[in-house]
């Protein structure tokens, strides 16, 4: 009988690269006994301090109690004997889902949802949407020649790998160079320095200009064809970059104005990160389609009735946008209890507590290293600050792996913190200490 091999976890690293390129971690989680912000190396009983938590995507941390119920991992187990084909066959367990997202982190102003798995598909997906309707509009207005085929995007942007998205993304030529991709309008990113005062904001709004000047240029060279405006409501890959309300509220206002849709990639800043479920909610602008994944372990799109103003948009015409699998049920079923456990320990609030620790940390060490550490910033526990170099930069996220703590780089030269949304106070102080301590030491 044919059996799978048991694969000690000194034999992980090995089995793998017989197949695989192994350039990840040299640990292997432990997932019985990592626990909250820890995470046990297998192989040597470790613990890592996790501000990482795979790549932001964990929202509650390891082993939640509310998850190891014997209810809630019955449900999972009974979702994973079959894979279901969620866009055709319907389950309870999707049911359940679909009406606790509506009733925690669903917004009444983006009611219609669609599911696939991934990030990248997610906003492939929204991109979809918005050529539909866009060369629709352009037909029922009786313009000629079927336009509404570019995507106006932002430099230092990262929305993902896939066919569509290989084209908005531009953060690091080792993930899009060499792939065909459209020649779509891309504008410079008027991202914020920190502290936002005196010449750091008049650099800034002047940035704003410029790029709103590029924004409507774009529009005018291209009549009718610009689908969508697009972009990350705070930059994550490309290095954490923030963007002033002023900005994001002149994007809404272009879109009205050029009858072009605006998509936010809340990816990475979805699900509490920010202190808000969504990051748009902090400034008060709400775009026709919003793009999750990550925390909310399944991706997809939520889009506002805008799109109504085509009747037969993709939300009404079966399989204009569609998958076999329609994101995947287990993690619906696992979304559901992460959603209840979000609200019921007030997460989102505890994100925002939190974050401020974490931030007051970050520009105590910009005062204790004014001129290694500046640009510390944060909404939430979306926090990261600048080195002077990428060489410093890395040095110090390996200084911080060898004194048992994950962080992450982003950007050239800056290093992004992604804590869970259960982190405590103390966990949140011990990271500071620790990354002092590897900026210390990397320095001397």
């Amino acid at each position: 009988m044919f059996r799978r091999s048991e694969i000690q976890a000194s034999e992980v690293h090995s089995t793998l690269r017989k197949h695989m390129l192994v350039d990840g971690y040299p640990i292997v989680v432990d997932l019985e006994h990592s626990k909250e912000s820890w995470i046990r190396d297998l192989v040597t009983g470790r613990l890592y301090l996790d501000f990482f938590s795979f790549f932001g995507s964990n929202p509650i941390g390891m082993n939640h109690p509310s998850m190891l119920d014997a209810d809630v991992t019955a449900r999972l187990a009974k979702a994973a004997v079959q894979k279901v084909s969620n866009a055709d066959y319907y389950t309870t367990y999707m049911a359940e889902f679909v009406d606790t997202l509506s009733r925690s982190a669903g917004r009444p102003e983006l009611p219609y949802y669609f599911f696939i798995d991934g990030g990248a598909l997610a906003v492939e997906n929204a991109m979809k949407a918005a050529f539909d309707w866009k060369v629709k509009k352009n037909r029922a207005a009786g313009k000629p020649g079927d336009r509404g085929s570019q995507i106006l995007h932002f430099t230092n942007a990262f929305h993902g790998r896939t066919g569509y998205t290989l084209s908005v993304t531009n953060t690091d030529p080792v993930k899009t160079d060499l792939f065909p991709k459209f020649p779509w309008p891309r504008i410079s990113c008027p991202a914020i320095r920190f502290p936002l005062e005196g010449k750091s904001l008049d650099a800034v709004i002047h940035a704003e200009q410029r790029a709103v000047s590029e924004i409507e240029r774009a529009f005018d060279e291209s009549p009718d064809d610009i689908a969508a405006i697009l972009i990350e409501p705070i930059q994550a890959e490309g290095g954490d970059n923030h963007f002033r309300a002023e900005f994001l509220h002149h994007l809404r206002r272009i879109a009205n104005e050029r009858e072009a849709l605006l998509i936010f990639d809340e990816v990475q800043t979805g699900m509490g990160l920010t202190g808000k479920w969504w990051a748009y909610e902090h400034f008060g602008v709400v775009p026709d389609i919003l793009c999750f994944a990550k925390k909310m372990q399944v991706g997809g799109i939520f889009a506002s009735r805008r799109l109504d103003e085509v009747p037969d948009n993709v939300f009404h015409v079966p399989s204009r946008i569609n998958s076999t699998f329609g994101a995947n049920l287990v993690d619906m079923v696992r979304t559901t209890h992460v959603l209840e456990v979000i609200v019921n320990e007030n997460l989102v609030e505890n994100a925002a507590l939190r974050g401020a620790e974490l931030r007051a940390g970050l520009e105590g060490l910009e005062a204790r290293y004014p001129s290694v550490v500046t640009n510390a910033r944060g909404r939430g526990l979306m926090c990261a600050i600048d080195l002077p170099s990428t060489e410093l930069r890395n040095r110090v996220v390996r200084r911080c792996f060898e004194d048992e703590m994950i962080v992450l780089k982003c950007g050239s030269h800056s290093i992004r913190f992604r804590p869970t949304l259960t982190v405590g106070p103390d966990a949140i102080a011990e990271g500071v200490r620790r990354l002092g301590q590897a900026i210390g030491e990397a320095v001397s």
